[in-house]
């Protein structure tokens, strides 16, 4: 999704107490800065404008979340919209962490000490064109490098629109040597989730007739 830049949205998130701005620095320890570290760890690849981090947080405190981002104007959305939901229900922000950081280098941030338990990946690029398709936040290369941060039986919670993709994670997953538990190319008809967090483009595209597919698989 592109966005205008927003002069504000750097200067905010450096004042934010749950943006971390050097995240390399975590690598490893990640659970050491959460009030509650022994809490399962979640985390969200491609964040957006955090409407959906903002309310899977906040219904659940049990779980320690971290959201990653690379635009800083979307990162500032989500860090409002995170900030203005725990306000409302008037809860300090102990369980979410928001950074900046590309996707792509994930393993500069995370390795096998930080135990992530699930990665949800909403409506992310399709990338459609052969050439780019590597770039795909589920082809197996990036697949490979999650399993080196992934605790034993890590789960991935995946959402889409477009129907090639999904086709083709299907199959980077299973050669990864994930086992899919749940899918289903009707979410709003055929529901996998135990609640599902409707994204804005969820909303978006289910208005426009199309179908949402989604699944979720487990690291064997």
């Amino acid at each position: 999704m592109r966005i205008r830049y927003k002069k504000w949205a750097r200067p905010e998130l450096e004042a934010c107490k749950f943006y971390i701005n050097e995240p390399e620095k975590l690598k490893g320890k990640w659970r050491e800065n959460f009030k509650n570290p022994n809490q399962p760890f979640y985390l969200e690849l491609g964040c957006g404008k955090g409407q959906f981090m903002a309310k899977l947080a906040i219904e659940n405190l049990d779980v320690n979340y971290l959201a990653i981002d690379l635009v800083d104007a979307m990162l500032g959305l989500a860090k409002r919209n995170i900030e203005q939901a725990y306000i409302d229900n008037n809860i300090e922000p102990n369980n979410i962490l928001i950074t900046r950081f590309d996707i792509e280098r994930i393993l500069l941030i995370l390795d096998k000490e930080d135990k992530v338990d699930r990665i949800y990946i909403n409506f992310c690029n399709p990338w459609p064109r052969g050439k780019h398709r590597k770039k795909r936040l589920t082809h197996s290369i990036q697949l490979e490098k999650y399993k080196q941060f992934l605790a034993k039986n890590g789960e991935i919670y995946f959402k889409t629109d477009d129907d090639d993709l999904f086709l083709a994670s299907l199959g980077y997953l299973e050669e990864s040597g994930f086992e899919i538990i749940k899918k289903t190319y009707d979410l709003h008809q055929e529901p996998i989730f135990e609640r599902n967090i409707e994204t804005e483009h969820e909303q978006m595209f289910s208005k426009q007739g199309i179908k949402i597919k989604a699944l979720i698989a487990k690291l064997k």
